[in-house]
C-alpha cells in the first residue's frame, strides 16, 4: 500500500459550496476505499493549504485517477506527494553505499 500526503486548496466554487464539504470528504473517502484504499486522517488547516489528508492507495494509477476525479468537480487543486514511513525510508537508506 503507497501512502500519499495530499495538500488540498479550495477553489472559488469549493468555496462557494463549502457547507457541503463534510459530504465531499465522505464522498472521497468511498472512492478510496472502493479502490481498496484507506482513507487515514483529513483536517482542515491554517495557513498556505486549506486542508491536508493522508491515503494509503494500492498504487499510483489509482492514486492519480482519484485525484484527477475529485479535481474535475471543480472544487479543490491538489498537491500530492508520495511519502514513506519510518520503516520504509529506513530500508531505502540502507541501501545506501
Amino acid at each position: 500500500m503507497q501512502r500519499y500526503i495530499v495538500l488540498i486548496n479550495f477553489t472559488e466554487q469549493g468555496l462557494e459550496k463549502i457547507k457541503d464539504l463534510p459530504k465531499r470528504v465522505q464522498a472521497a473517502r468511498r472512492a478510496i476505499e472502493k479502490a481498496c484504499g484507506n482513507f487515514v486522517e483529513w483536517n482542515l488547516t491554517m495557513g498556505i493549504y486549506d486542508a491536508v489528508a493522508i491515503v494509503e492507495i494500492p498504487n499510483d494509477a489509482s492514486a492519480a485517477a482519484i485525484l484527477l476525479g475529485a479535481g474535475k468537480e471543480g472544487n479543490i487543486h491538489t498537491i500530492t506527494l508520495k511519502a514513506f514511513s519510518e520503516a520504509k525510508a529506513a530500508k531505502i537508506i540502507a541501501k545506501l553505499s
